[in-house]
């Protein structure tokens, strides 16, 4: 074959070169928008796979916990990791369960949970998801199951959640949902055992079970706590002169009005006969003072009259101080309650 002049191999060269070019550019092409595609793709999946590790942290602390405060605080807690918030509060109306997780102190805290416990009561009124009110966003979240229909709200100042934060919580609740029903149903199974067969009321048994609990929250927390220790006025003169079956009524009449005056939040226990201790938690002394006052004036309203007298309560008031062991908390309170006594009855004493 004869060689090519210099010319005509420049030609072929730059054409070449041409052809070459245009195959790189065309892979390009291709290659770019594939790449952007799988780097997309990856991402995503990395992001997946975080949020799956922080949801399975989430079963994991689920997992061996049964009642329902321990449950709500551990959420709470759990989700502070990730998503900024006030105040994580739960909501059962049919099983009268409700407890809130709150992060502040003092009387912040007070508001943040008048205000948590006056939506989560008025929950399935409201179809609204998300409002505001005194500088809290307010986000509620509905469980609805044949057996179990409840209600979750979060409070948070500053901005709202965004809808990333929300998906997440979205996500979140759907493996709180299981557990949540569980420690119901857990506590629902033991209720009999301790609850008060004539008033409904938590009985000792109860008292003696969450004590411990309760002061410990409050000793971690800083947050005030006080017992109240309530005695009925005139009750033996109510059995001897119109028999115990009206005993026994008064006595219901009497828990129901009591009932009515405190939160579900607070523990009211039937320890024996007409006497019962009442547990405040985030309550200092000028507060329950002002509670056991309409709990006085409730039973008065019953207007059960004795030949000794009215049927009243007498109440003395103890609070928590760090360091006080519970039997001489308990002790304490009932000293306070017999100087009400020894000072007229129909009172409240403080110390």
């Amino acid at each position: 074959m004869a060689p090519l002049n210099p010319a005509t191999a420049i030609v072929r060269h730059h054409v070449n070169t041409m052809r070459i070019q245009a195959l790189e550019d065309q892979a390009d092409d291709t290659i770019a928008p594939t790449m952007e595609i799988l780097l997309t793709e990856l991402l995503h999946y990395r992001q997946q796979s975080e949020k799956l590790k922080k949801i399975n942290t989430l079963y994991q602390r689920m997992a061996g916990i049964l009642d329902l405060p321990a449950m709500i605080e551990a959420y709470s807690i759990w989700l502070m990791e990730f998503i900024g918030h006030e105040l994580v509060g739960y909501s059962n109306p049919s099983r009268q369960r409700m407890h809130m997780f709150c992060s502040y102190h003092g009387p912040k805290r007070r508001q943040a949970i008048q205000l948590a416990q006056e939506n989560l009561e008025q929950a399935f009124e409201q179809e609204t998801r998300t409002t505001m009110a005194d500088g809290f966003h307010i986000h509620k979240w509905i469980f609805e199951s044949m057996d179990c229909r409840g209600v979750l709200v979060l409070l948070r100042k500053g901005k709202p959640l965004s809808e990333d934060e929300l998906q997440f919580i979205d996500e979140s609740l759907v493996i709180l949902a299981e557990p949540l029903k569980r420690a119901l149903e857990y506590e629902e199974i033991f209720a009999q055992a301790r609850k008060d067969i004539l008033t409904g009321l938590p009985n000792r048994f109860v008292f003696k079970e969450r004590i411990n609990s309760i002061v410990e929250q409050a000793s971690r927390h800083g947050h005030p706590l006080t017992l109240a220790a309530l005695d009925l006025d005139h009750f033996k003169a109510v059995n001897d002169s119109m028999g115990h079956l009206m005993g026994d009524r008064v006595l219901q009449q009497v828990a129901v009005a009591m009932n009515k005056q405190i939160r579900l939040t607070d523990l009211l226990v039937r320890m024996g006969g007409d006497e019962f201790l009442l547990v405040l938690p985030d309550t200092n002394m000028q507060d329950a003072r002002y509670l056991a006052e309409r709990l006085c004036q409730a039973v008065e309203q019953l207007n059960v009259v004795t030949k000794a007298g009215k049927l009243a309560v007498s109440i003395g008031l103890s609070e928590w101080k760090p360091g006080m062991h519970i039997d001489a908390w308990l002790e304490r309170a009932d000293d306070i309650l017999y100087q009400a006594k020894a000072n007229g009855r129909a009172q409240v004493a403080i110390n």
